[in-house]
């Protein structure tokens, strides 16, 4: 289904979907490869969401310490995770891809509540000086983008999906 985009701007749009795909799948990969091995050879420790969770700042920092506290981390920590995986799996195979757009979504949207950027300064670990706008919303963005286009409609899995539920199916009577 075309939905009146050009050649070019239906690629561009699967490209950015595959690219975020694997954005979200290589974040869950590798925190469940955590613990793993630095290049020194010592035991790196067990990923979890923490320090995160109690280093947030936003509107719900007060919520997501308490989170961090409770004795739901570990279902927390495998939550996000199994988010991310699948998310990325979605997004890269272009399968219930609607679905994925709204995970991700979701997933993007709690990291940014997490630790909105106020500040306008340099974070340690950042990459830059955010204020408002980061890579969180802004993936988001795009994420938003994919989903009103429809792109599993485009490319991937979801557009075999579709060919299977309308094609007609022939039956076989023994006879």
């Amino acid at each position: 289904m075309s939905d009146g985009l050009s050649r070019v701007q239906q690629t561009a749009l699967v490209v950015l979907r595959t690219l975020i795909g694997w954005h979200f799948l290589y974040e869950g990969y590798y925190k469940l490869l955590l613990p793993g091995w630095s290049r020194d050879g010592h035991p790196l420790s067990h990923w979890s969401s923490a320090g995160y969770l109690k280093a947030s700042s936003g509107p719900f920092a007060s919520l997501f310490s308490r989170l961090a506290d409770g004795g739901f981390l570990d279902k927390i920590d495998l939550l996000v995770v199994a988010g991310l995986v699948l998310v990325g799996l979605s997004l890269m195979l272009g399968l219930f891809t609607q679905a994925g757009c709204i995970g991700a979504l979701f997933l993007l949207s709690m990291f940014y509540l997490a630790a909105i950027p106020l500040r306008g300064v340099s974070q340690p670990g950042a990459e830059g000086a955010y204020l408002i706008v980061n890579k969180n919303l802004i993936e988001a963005a795009a994420v938003f983008v994919l989903f009103t286009f429809r792109t599993g409609r485009i490319a991937g899995l979801d557009v075999l999906r579709a060919a299977r539920t309308l094609s007609p199916r022939t039956e076989v009577v023994a006879s």
